[in-house]
């Protein structure tokens, strides 16, 4: 039975990667940071980009401190990039009796505008920053403490994720991990995961059905009105 939802934000929630990429990239060159090749920084802590984007800690720190300010000029558009099924996915998976949080490696503050911007708050159980976490992705720190705090074992939860590094954290986890299929343009490896899905609706499908009058295993699951869905025992990953 399926007793909590853990959603990673970016790439899920909200499709902010390319906007971050964007805006950071733009910051750098205007200090003379200019990359031949366009880093791809998906599903990346912080401490990851800056310390790629920045090899002199001196310079590094002072343009951490820098881009504070240009991200607060410049602030993320989060209704423009939200996941429209976003704020109906948490609303029925709550209604069914399932907790429902958000692990992003974001700080929290941006986590908390992302909240407040969808009004999801009331149906939240946790939100959890990587920053508070021993660990970021892909170690799996941020999911078990998660479960920790839900009082849940990893196989009463499924993890909602996109990146390479968040599917295999939550793999790591024990979790049943359904990677959400990326708009138009964005390329990830998604093949560690369990599922893919097209949609947020996907998830409460098969939470639904997990949790039906004959509980079917998750990885019997084929949730319902997804023609998509191929025989998990034949399809590699077994994509929906």
């Amino acid at each position: 039975m399926v007793k909590a939802v853990l959603f990673d934000m970016d790439g899920v929630l909200a499709f902010t990667e390319q906007f971050y990429n964007r805006r950071r990239l733009t910051f750098l060159a205007e200090h003379g940071i200019v990359f031949d090749e366009e880093p791809d920084w998906t599903g990346a802590n912080d401490n990851v980009v800056w310390g790629e984007s920045v090899p002199d800690p001196g310079l590094r720190e002072q343009l951490r401190a820098d881009y504070v300010t240009y991200a607060d000029e410049h602030p993320t558009p989060w209704n423009d990039l939200a996941n429209d099924q976003a704020h109906l996915a948490f609303s029925l998976l709550s209604d069914i009796g399932v907790r429902v949080a958000i692990c992003s490696s974001s700080w929290r503050s941006l986590i908390e505008e992302f909240v407040d911007a969808l009004d999801l708050r009331p149906f939240l159980s946790l939100t959890i920053s990587g920053a508070e976490c021993p660990e970021y992705k892909p170690a799996p720190d941020i999911y078990l403490t998660a479960m920790d705090r839900l009082d849940v074992r990893p196989n009463e939860v499924v993890v909602v994720e996109d990146s390479p590094i968040g599917i295999q954290a939550g793999k790591a986890a024990g979790a049943f991990v359904c990677a959400m299929r990326q708009p138009a343009g964005v390329v990830l490896d998604q093949a560690g995961a369990d599922v893919v899905i097209d949609e947020l609706s996907d998830v409460v499908n098969l939470v639904r059905e997990a949790n039906g009058p004959l509980r079917t295993a998750l990885t019997g699951v084929r949730p319902s009105g997804s023609p998509a869905w191929r025989d998990p025992a034949v399809v590699p990953g077994r994509i929906l």
